[in-house]
Order: C-alpha cells, then sequence, then structure tokens
C-alpha cells in the first residue's frame, strides 16, 4: 500500500508542498511566495489564478525533492488560508474577480450596518462568529454586488463559491468536485454549526444564492482524485481542514482543554472544547475537526498580525534584512525598554474586534533605536496571545497550564521564551514546527485508512523543547498593563 501523504499547505503569503511518511517525517518539501495586492486602504487581495498555479509548481517540486512518484502517494491533504473567498465561472474554471483575503476589512460598514440593525446575535447562535470583515459572508456579497453581471450569473446557477481549499479541489478534479470541509465551512457567516448546514437564513441575510455553494464534508474521507495528468497519476485528496485546524490536529490537541497557538502571518489560538461553549469574551465557536459525522468544537481567538509585522519591518521600514536578524537584536537588548508596536495594519482582531483600529509605535525615547522597534514587534505577538489566553481562561472558568505551538515564528528561541513569559504558562514546541501541514496530511491519512485512529497520531506527537516561565511576576504584569494602555490609544471606540 503507498505510504507518504502529499501535503497542500495553502498560506496567506507563500503555497507550500511537504512529502511526509507515515511516521510524519518529511521526506520533501517546496514553497514559493505570491504577490499581495493592497488596491486600496485596508483592502487585500489575492490572485486565485496565481496561487492555483503555484501550489501545482510546488507540490510537483516537493515530489521531486522527496523521489517520490505520485503512485506512491496513498493520498493528499489540503489546509488553507481560512476565509479568503474565490468567485468563479463554473464552465470555464476562471475566477471572476481577485480574491478577496481574510485581512481585507473593505466590507467593515456592512457589518457594521447590519450590527446596528440588531442581526449579530442571531449570527452568533448559529455560527458562532461575530459580524466582523474577516468573514467570508460579507466579502462574498460584495463580489456579487460590485463585478459586472455577478449577481445575475449566481442566479442563473452559472458561478461557484470557495474559500481556498474549496477552489484547490475544484482545479485538482478539474471541476468535478465542488466541496468543501466542515472547519472552512465553519468560517462563512452562512454555516450553521450546530446543525452542521448551510443556514437558509442566514443566506437571505446576506443575500447570498445557494447555488453558489459547496457540499459540506467531514475533514477526512474521499473528495476525489486529481486529475492523472497534474501529478503524474490520480491521487486521492482524503483530508481537508482550515490552517488553524490543521495544526490542532498536527499538535494532537485532541483533548478537552489543551490548547495550541500558530505563529506565522497572523497568530491563531485554538483550545479544545468538545461541545461548543459560548464566548463571553468575543472569541469565536468554531468547528475543530469533523470525523466520522462526530463534530468536534473549540474555541479559537485570532490576531491579525503576528508575522506581517516582523516582513512589514522588514520590508516596510528596512529596519531588517532577513525575519532571522530577529533573535539577535533581541537578545542584545532584553526587551523593547517600554516601547510598544500596535500591529493594527488591517484593525484589531479578538478580543477587541475593531476594524478601524490602526497601528501605532508608542513610548520613543531618543535612546529608540532599531532593536528596541525589532523587539517590539516581537513583544507585540507575545501580548496579543495574552489576550487570547486570559479570554480562553474566563470562558473554560480554568487557566490552561502548558501551550503547544507551532508556525514559523517559534524556531525563534527568544519569542518562545518571552511567550512562556507574558503568558506565565509553559510553552512546548514540537519536533515538527510545520504542524500544519502535518496536520492535513494525518488527515489525508485518517482518510485514505493509513492511521486507524487519533490515538495513532499522537503516539506520534514529540515535544522539541519546554520553555518555562522566568520573568518575575510583577514585572511580566507591568509590562502587560503597559499592552493594554497602548492598545486603548489605538481602539477606535
Amino acid at each position: 500500500m503507498p505510504s507518504y501523504i502529499l501535503a497542500i499547505d495553502q498560506g496567506t503569503t507563500s503555497s507550500r508542498a511537504i512529502v511526509f511518511d507515515q511516521a510524519g517525517v518529511a521526506q520533501g518539501q517546496a514553497q514559493k511566495e505570491f504577490r499581495q495586492h493592497f488596491p486600496a486602504d485596508g483592502w487585500v487581495e489575492h490572485d486565485a489564478s496565481e496561487i492555483w498555479n503555484d501550489t501545482l509548481a510546488v507540490c510537483r517540486q516537493a515530489l521531486r525533492n522527496a523521489h517520490v512518484e505520485a503512485d506512491q502517494l496513498a493520498a493528499i491533504g489540503i489546509t488553507n488560508q481560512r476565509e479568503t473567498t474565490v468567485l468563479w465561472d463554473r464552465r470555464t474554471g476562471e475566477p471572476l474577480a481577485r480574491a478577496i483575503v481574510w485581512q481585507d476589512r473593505r466590507t467593515a460598514e456592512l457589518c457594521r450596518r447590519l450590527k446596528e440593525d440588531g442581526h449579530e446575535e442571531r449570527v452568533r447562535e448559529r455560527t458562532g462568529l461575530l459580524l466582523d470583515p474577516y468573514f467570508s459572508a460579507t466579502k462574498l456579497a460584495w463580489l456579487l454586488d460590485h463585478v459586472d453581471g455577478a449577481r445575475a450569473r449566481a442566479d442563473a446557477g452559472e458561478l461557484a463559491f470557495g474559500t481556498i481549499d474549496c477552489w484547490l479541489l475544484w482545479k485538482l478534479t478539474q471541476g468535478r468536485v465542488h466541496a468543501t470541509d466542515a472547519t472552512n465551512a465553519s468560517r462563512t457567516l452562512l454555516f450553521n454549526i450546530h446543525s452542521q448546514q448551510w443556514d437558509a437564513e442566514l443566506l437571505t441575510l446576506f443575500d447570498i444564492p445557494e447555488s453558489l455553494l459547496p457540499e459540506v464534508r467531514d475533514s477526512a474521507g474521499r473528495f476525489g482524485a486529481s486529475a492523472p495528468e497534474l501529478l503524474g497519476a490520480a491521487v486521492p485528496v482524503c483530508g481537508i481542514a482550515g490552517d488553524q485546524q490543521a495544526a490542532l490536529v498536527g499538535q494532537a490537541c485532541f483533548q478537552p482543554g489543551m490548547v495550541k497557538s500558530t505563529y506565522g502571518t497572523g497568530c491563531f489560538m485554538i483550545i479544545n472544547t468538545g461541545e461548543a461553549v459560548v464566548s463571553e469574551n468575543r472569541l469565536l465557536t468554531t468547528v475543530a475537526y469533523r470525523l466520522n459525522g462526530v463534530t468536534t468544537y473549540a474555541l479559537e481567538g485570532s490576531i491579525f498580525v503576528a508575522g506581517a509585522a516582523i516582513q512589514w519591518l522588514r520590508d516596510g521600514l528596512n529596519l531588517i534584512s532577513h525575519a532571522s536578524e530577529t533573535e539577535a537584536l533581541a537578545r542584545r537588548v532584553g526587551s523593547a525598554g517600554g516601547v510598544y508596536l500596535v500591529p493594527a495594519f488591517t484593525g484589531l482582531g479578538a478580543p477587541w474586534w475593531d476594524p478601524n483600529a490602526r497601528g501605532a509605535l508608542l513610548g520613543l525615547t531618543r535612546d529608540t533605536g532599531i532593536a528596541e522597534v525589532v523587539t517590539a514587534g516581537l513583544e507585540a505577538v507575545c501580548y496579543q496571545s495574552r489576550d487570547l489566553l486570559e479570554a480562553m481562561a474566563a470562558d473554560c472558568q480554568q487557566r490552561p497550564t502548558t501551550l503547544r505551538v507551532d508556525g514559523g515564528m517559534v524556531v525563534n528561541n527568544w519569542l518562545s521564551q518571552t511567550l512562556a513569559d507574558v503568558l506565565g504558562v509553559r510553552v512546548d514546541r514540537p519536533g515538527v514546527t510545520e504542524t500544519t501541514a502535518l496536520g492535513a496530511a494525518y488527515l489525508a491519512g485518517l482518510g485514505c485508512g493509513l492511521y486507524q485512529s487519533l490515538d495513532d497520531i499522537a503516539g506520534q506527537w514529540l515535544c522539541e523543547r519546554a520553555f518555562e516561565p522566568a520573568l518575575q511576576e510583577s514585572e511580566r504584569e507591568r509590562r502587560y498593563q503597559g499592552w493594554r494602555a497602548a492598545v486603548k490609544r489605538v481602539c477606535s471606540d
């Protein structure tokens, strides 16, 4: 039986493919950054065709790098940037416009009007989400209303909507399959997470024709097969999950109370709650995964800018030439010395949910230099994580004692230690930090029978290094209160 899995990890700034063996060890990978489009203030777009072409290219390259042929693959797993919205022609498979990215804030006014009209509580009860431009529904409505002829063509059944997973599945199967999984569906504002169905009342509220929508399936199972000419053989797609849910699986957080946080372009912290928990602290209730028709739920906090702040320091301010330089700079100064960078470049996510907030650099003195500003960028990630952890502790009435971390940023030992110091909990870094792709591989392995249960996956998780809090409690609180004061300075209310 073929024992390799090809994991597609389509992220916000790059497309990646990794070939894993059955033990969860990467055998070969490839990655390619793609262009970000910023046509107006708060607008962020991607070229969906570029994403597809890059994804196919990195899949082929990863197979070559792993010295694995397509017929040696047991399955393909897909994980993706969530909420990003693609609208395409069912006949040609061509997008009608650039994809609207999850970071995009152009529909803030529409969300505000819907809130004022009293719709948020009904939306929250059904979807677990808040009325925010972050999610897909208002992005899709915007496309239907602003792309010439789109609404009429949608009403005629000529168009298809999907998040990036759905778009890639459509392209891999050459239009034979229009489907998504429950985790991605749960991020659209259109899916009832309790009934596990598209919600007719919400479709009416956002004026979305049901004919646009994909079929919603379990996160593991057969979704279809790639066209043979794409990779050299037909390979079944057997696992799909949004990136943060995939990371939860990759971190083997299968028991209620287990928490993981992923540090990439943004930062996303999820706690497995088992059953659906309603947040009183503006966190999101979301689908963690759905297996064999059984839904497991989670609470999630989303930070819009984490690694993107370091990218801005590199590309926008030219303070560094590579992200790897940040650790040495932070070690040199030890802390930002009272400087706070609030990276609200596209508003603030949980628990603030302020789309109109904008970034600020506060606490500057004549002694402030590049090292302090860069360190403030790293510390901002830790402070935002503390915001989320405090909200989760309040909702679950129990403070987590351990945080499992992953993503490109946590290879920085200074950042990982500072996370432990700011949060006051142990931080565990796994042997495989690219757990988003690993989670997609695990789901695909479950879907094709390579793994028999979640216990098989949990047995493979290994801690590479644990970081224990080393900062005095009084200093931890002093710094955090400084952060809270800085955030209040940028909030629009």
